[in-house]
């Protein structure tokens, strides 16, 4: 059996337990943990996806995260995840959720904040490279090349208009 979710409303209630292969082959509403991370000066952390990822290989992402398991709270999956990518374990801030249609959609994404302070060590089968950008460089960024659909609706919702 493999890695389950639970399927949710558009609400985001919980209607059953499925297999998140099969919550997305059949475009299942299920749940998405991801943390936006920052370092001390407020730069932004941008991560090129390994070659090998199942979902959006080589693409570019703000977003560290993945799927919320049975159970589990957004909160506790975004930190979770924090661990298992970056290999960090620090305290994540909600900051909003948002359906996205987009990409491997629909699902939930519960968008956190993490203050990184120490060093990173990324798992190389997730993050094939990462760098801390500031707000205005990742917005040119953002729009060009391939990037991950919720990671750009999720900054443009954490960023707002450009001033």
């Amino acid at each position: 059996m493999g890695e389950l979710v639970e399927r949710v409303d558009e609400q985001d209630r919980v209607l059953e337990v499925v297999e998140r292969a099969e919550a997305v082959r059949r475009r299942w509403m299920h749940r998405i943990a991801t943390t936006i991370c920052r370092d001390p000066t407020g730069r932004i952390l941008v991560l090129r996806r390994a070659e090998g990822h199942v979902r959006f290989p080589g693409h570019y992402d703000v977003m560290v995260g993945g799927a919320v398991g049975v159970g589990e709270s957004y909160e506790d999956a975004a930190a979770r995840e924090l661990v298992e990518e970056l290999g960090t374990g620090v305290p994540v801030r909600f900051l909003f959720k948002f359906l996205c249609r987009d990409g491997i959609g629909p699902v939930w994404f519960g968008v956190h904040e993490a203050l990184i302070t120490e060093p990173l060590t990324p798992d190389p089968s997730e993050i094939a490279w990462h760098a801390w950008l500031t707000e205005l460089d990742l917005r040119e960024v953002v729009e060009r090349g391939p990037f991950v659909p919720g990671g750009r609706e999720a900054l443009r919702r954490c960023l707002g208009p450009r001033r």
